[in-house]
């Protein structure tokens, strides 16, 4: 099958860039990591192209060239998500939607062929039959059978257009073990953070690199600390890398503040010397979230 990923557009908003990017000499903040991660789940033979219309516009020729156009993002993104399916629809070329929106609001979808609910880990089966099938399916999420991510395969980091973003993306957890107010990530993820091997993220970070990039990197996880046990196991590996290949990322990420609490992994994060940990102060209960500039970056 022919597989078209469209990445619906940003409205300007604080975290579109939009004035930035164009100082930069960049078209948009982040590339769809998301859809690529799908991408990477459907059968080896499929042809997949994939449209970011932050990037570029939409054609009509990408819609009647595919067998099925596959779109999704967050509820920012929702306007510019119905515009996809109306004109998919229209050109009578099957339309799949995801992604956290859908999942949230999967009624506000209606009009999509396909409503795929949830994460993709362990259900491409029926993502695949579901793209490939006739008339409308909806695929719910099943919050009582959050996949592992351990059995995610690396993205297909080669659909993105190079040169047209500030920075790429990888993710190493999902979920939180947090239960803020003002955040649905425990909704979509759970509060059991759930991550990814040491060498399955290396391998990721390692694909990137392979196909030319180099600079800013952003781990996605919205919040890389919530599994301390594993991030601390992760991070000296991460420096590993970098100082075998010459620091060519500068990692960025999100964190909890409780971080602060940590000097021993605070020190790993920036590439000091490890001292043993220790508590230095009580754990402080709150997921506010903060930005850590770099982890392992280099000079």
């Amino acid at each position: 099958m022919r597989i078209l990923l469209v990445y619906p557009r940003f409205p300007a908003t604080y975290w579109s860039f939009h004035y930035a990017l164009p100082i930069s000499g960049h078209k948009a903040a982040l590339p769809p990591l998301g859809l690529v991660t799908v991408a990477a789940h459907l059968p080896a033979d499929w042809e997949v192209r994939l449209v970011d219309m932050n990037v570029r516009a939409l054609e009509d020729a990408d819609i009647r060239w595919a067998d099925a156009v596959l779109t999704g993002g967050m509820l920012v993104q929702a306007p510019s998500m119905r515009e996809v399916i109306a004109r998919a629809r229209a050109l009578g070329v099957r339309v799949v939607v995801g992604g956290p929106a859908p999942t949230s609001v999967p009624h506000e979808f209606e009009d999509a062929d396909v409503v795929f609910g949830g994460e993709v880990e362990g259900r491409g089966d029926a993502l695949i039959a579901a793209i490939q099938g006739q008339g409308p399916v909806r695929i719910p999420i099943d919050k009582q059978a959050l996949p592992d991510v351990q059995i995610s395969p690396v993205p297909r980091f080669d659909l993105y257009q190079r040169g047209a973003y500030a920075s790429v993306s990888v993710q190493y957890s999902r979920g939180c073990p947090f239960h803020c107010e003002f955040c649905d990530v425990i909704e979509l993820f759970g509060r059991v953070p759930r991550v990814k091997t040491p060498a399955q993220l290396l391998a990721e970070i390692q694909a990137l690199h392979d196909v030319g990039w180099r600079g800013s990197l952003f781990i996605v996880d919205d919040n890389f600390i919530g599994n301390l046990k594993q991030v601390r196991l992760l991070v000296p590996e991460l420096l590993a890398w970098q100082q075998q290949r010459g620091f060519p990322f500068d990692f960025y990420t999100e964190a909890s503040v409780n971080l602060a609490a940590d000097a021993s992994l605070t020190a790993a994060m920036v590439g000091e010397a490890p001292t043993s940990h220790t508590a230095s102060r009580p754990p402080i209960h709150c997921a506010k979230i903060a930005c850590t500039r770099s982890i392992a970056s280099g000079p």
